[in-house]
């Protein structure tokens, strides 16, 4: 029970119904400070302070300091901070379940009840981290790489429905649904939460997950992130997140993204300057004019990257953005009603008439100045302008080469960096001027399915659209689509040596895409289905084809992945692939046609088509009209509802998994976790009172 000192507690009617609140406005009033300056994400803080405050974990005085926040001061005070929710994924949430299926059966031991034990937190489980990209191009990969995803993981799964069955305040989300974080932002988020408990209260929508990028919910204007697995299983258990009154960094936009610049584009700029900057354990948030130039999935892209620039999150305010985007996947009209009065209420709805809040230092970004952009060979911090790919590849090269013992002339290498001659991809290998170069030019002969090909230093050997990143984005997944289309017309077909997958973030992007004739011309150049979920963004890119895989071995090839991800450290996408570049989804598609790094697309042709007539990436490249006027036509509110209709119920075999019934887990003789379980049931009964408490 809040001891609520600031006597805050009122009433907000909102239609017929009547919510019970802990009015910000109220502890304005009270307290004799001004907060309207207060950012947004701060306020949601405060209020989540006044909600828990009992006089122990959670005091007065750490309202206080809350309330007197020294935007330049070096953060110093400890709060407690306790979640509305908390968000998992199969990965790193299994042992939090695992733990809970242990404690009912330390609590049979002890003499208890064990369906007495469930999260106090609701707790959502995503499975979304399992699926591996094994069979790709082809029409049957989806199919294959969900066979084999049940197959490797058949014991886990029937743990995990177990869980969906036995446990309360408990939901899984089966597999091949989509990536955790976009199943968070599309169905799961609520923005404002209600609670029956001492009332019709409602508060704002918070949490943690036991993933980085859980900061994608941020864009809808959600406070939460990451944390390891005892914090988000202690959050589980009704346990606050102890953390620092953290410095609040405002990022001001102004402006609009120019023609052929992308989300993905604009990530990478934010990404590049906030590491430059410096943000580690500080709120980012997002404020200025130009966020009315950014769509919902657009700001969700940006906070998804937090971990990337280092800050906890990266926080955009509930605004009228937000609201059309709860409209338009299917939230219901008296949950968006709520949101909006609520927000409203508590001076955390953005608007033009907003006032500037004052954040402990800014960083400024006209987005006007955003261009077509990559990030690579090894860290996404890494941005480098599509104009300058190619040189900047040529120097990375010869850097890796020399590091490695070989020996180039620098002159000759200085040359080839600055070389970019015309025609088609690859012709600048022939140039008979490059010097002693023969360690940075040697190719190998590949023969694959029938087909024989060159294989070399900076080959583009994994083309993945992948990743919660931007696989939530309509504008860069229809961009996507309508170069394939176009490329697809002009006869042009990816590369033979390139792993091509696509892995969409939920099925509502299948059912877009699809919609809008863009399926097929994916397929064509061998982006068909492989899953929903995280693959090659996580390493789970499958195996490279074994001559493909030999012949960068033998040859210590720096072969290349282009992934529509957020990481590419050495070694995480593919133990054969040494350099890795984040790009847009459209950009994945240009690499997979040109099947090198070393192009400029400024002056050489991806391919020729029919005619022999050379093609340029400008030649395919959808003009911002197309791609708004397919998303207008295509994209349709009753596809998130249809798609989350039936969120948790999965497919037949999810449905026919071996489960016992009971509020027990029978565990497998022969299983691991078996072991593991009879090793931490040995609780001593000096515990049991802890246990007790904890499940009261």
């Amino acid at each position: 029970m809040t001891k609520d000192s600031y006597k805050t507690q009122k009433p907000l009617k909102v239609g017929s119904q009547t919510y019970s609140i802990y009015s910000l406005d109220a502890l304005q009033k009270t307290s004799g400070k001004d907060l309207y300056r207060l950012p947004i994400s701060l306020k949601i803080l405060l209020e989540n302070l006044l909600r828990f405050e009992d006089g122990r974990v959670v005091r007065k005085e750490d309202i206080d300091a809350l309330v007197n926040w020294k935007p330049k001061a070096a953060p110093d005070k400890e709060i407690a901070f306790m979640p509305a929710r908390v968000l998992l994924q199969d990965f790193t949430g299994v042992p939090c379940v695992v733990d809970l299926a242990v404690m009912r059966d330390a609590m049979v031991t002890m003499g208890g009840k064990p369906e007495k034990i469930n999260p106090l937190q609701p707790v959502d489980l995503v499975i979304d981290h399992s699926v591996q990209v094994d069979e790709y191009g082809s029409e049957a990969a989806f199919m294959i790489n969900s066979e084999k995803e049940f197959e490797r993981n058949k014991e886990r799964y029937a743990f995990l429905r177990w869980g969906q069955q036995a446990l309360k305040n408990f939901r899984v989300v089966p597999p091949e649904t989509g990536i955790v974080h976009q199943v968070n932002l599309e169905y799961l988020g609520k923005v404002v939460f209600t609670s029956k408990n001492g009332g019709n209260l409602a508060y704002p929508d918070t949490l943690v997950g036991t993933d980085s990028h859980t900061t994608m919910i941020n864009g809808l204007g959600i406070l939460g992130w990451g944390v390891g697995g005892i914090e988000a299983e202690a959050a589980m258990l009704g346990q606050p997140i102890s953390m620092l009154i953290p410095q609040v960094v405002g990022f001001k936009l102004h402006g609009t993204l120019r023609p052929g610049a992308t989300a993905t584009d604009l990530v990478l700029v934010v990404t590049q300057m906030l590491r430059k900057k410096g943000v580690v354990g500080k709120f980012v948030e997002f404020f200025g004019s130009g966020l009315s130039a950014l769509s919902l999935a657009d700001r969700a892209t940006i906070g998804n990257m937090s971990p990337e620039y280092g800050a906890t999150m990266g926080f955009f305010p509930v605004d009228k953005e937000t609201l059309n985007y709860l409209r338009f996947t299917g939230r219901s009209d008296d949950q968006i009603k709520l949101v909006e009065a609520y927000c409203k209420e508590q001076g955390i709805f953005h608007s033009s008439n907003s006032p500037e809040p004052e954040f402990s230092d800014v960083v400024e970004l006209d987005l006007a100045t955003v261009e077509p952009s990559l990030a690579g060979p090894k860290r996404p911090q890494d941005r480098v302008p599509l104009t300058l790919a190619q040189r900047s590849y040529r120097r990375a090269l010869v850097d890796a080469l020399v590091s490695k013992g070989a020996t180039i002339n620098d002159t000759s290498a200085a040359r080839w960096i600055d070389e970019s001659p015309n025609g088609d991809v690859g012709t600048q290998q022939k140039s008979p001027d490059l010097g002693d170069l023969e360690q940075v030019l040697k190719t190998a002969t590949v023969r694959k399915n029938g087909s024989q090909f060159e294989l070399g230093h900076g080959s583009v050997v994994i083309a993945a659209i992948t990743s919660c990143t931007n696989t939530s984005n309509p504008q860069v997944m229809v961009a996507a689509g309508l170069l394939a289309k176009k490329a697809s017309e002009r006869g042009l077909k990816s590369k033979p040596w390139v792993k091509t997958s696509l892995a969409p973030g939920s099925k509502v992007v299948t059912d877009y895409l699809n919609e809008a004739g863009l399926t097929q011309p994916l397929n064509d150049l061998g982006f068909q289905l492989v899953g929903y979920g995280c693959t090659t963004c996580i390493g789970n890119s499958g195996p490279l084809p074994e001559p493909i895989a030999k012949a960068i071995q033998e040859n210590d090839f720096v072969a290349v992945s282009v992934l529509s991800g957020n990481r590419n450290f050495e070694g995480r996408i593919n133990p054969h692939v040494r350099a890795n570049y984040l790009a847009s989804p459209p950009l994945v598609v240009a690499y997979a046609l040109a099947g090198t790094m070393d192009i400029d697309w400024d002056k050489q042709a991806v391919g020729t088509d029919k005619s022999g007539k050379p093609v340029f990436l400008k030649d395919i490249w959808p003009s911002p009209e197309e791609v708004e006027a397919t998303i207008r036509k295509c994209v349709k509110s009753e596809m998130f509802v249809k798609q989350y209709s039936n969120v948790f119920e999965g497919d037949q075999r999810w449905k026919e998994l071996p489960i016992p019934k009971g509020a027990r887990y029978e565990w497998m003789n022969d299983s691991t976790a078996s072991r593991w379980n009879r090793r931490h049931c040995k609780i001593s009964m000096e515990r049991k009172c802890l246990l007790f408490s904890a499940t009261q």
